[in-house]
């Protein structure tokens, strides 16, 4: 309990303190990217409960002439590789902590599709809530 508190105040100062780069970093992704600005993915959370991680869109959406995605190293824009390089991109992550869904320390969420791939050892790690951070990051 007092993890999870201290989680939603520091993210929420947090979000305070970057609200003008949040907004700066919103404006910049609209105009170099396009919409969405927003990148939503399915992520598994505590107890292995699905939850949705919000981050800035740092990719485009080129396809093949069949209509798949083309690889992400060729969809990654040097704005996008900027974003993620001092992790702006995550910022919005913080949503997420204040939510509930993540915290700021704790296992890194991994894809939906890698589930029914975990050890019994492995899946340990969702009886935890992720986290933004991990501890080999701190």
């Amino acid at each position: 309990m007092t993890k999870r508190l201290f989680d939603i105040f520091v993210s929420s100062i947090i979000l305070l303190i970057m609200l003008p780069i949040i907004g700066i970093t919103a404006i910049l992704v609209r105009v170099k990217l396009g919409t969405p600005i927003v990148y939503k993915q399915q992520r598994p959370g505590l107890h292995g409960a699905p939850f949705v991680v919000y981050k800035f869109r740092t990719m485009t959406d080129e396809k093949d002439s069949l209509g798949q995605l083309l690889p992400d190293h060729i969809r990654l824009t040097p704005f996008g590789s900027f974003l993620r390089k001092f992790s702006l991109d995550e910022l919005l992550q913080l949503i997420n902590v204040v939510r509930g869904d993540l915290s700021l320390v704790g296992p890194r969420p991994l894809l939906m599709e890698y589930l029914p791939l975990y050890t019994e050892e492995q899946a340990r790690r969702h009886q935890v809530r992720p986290g933004i951070t991990g501890w080999a990051q701190i």
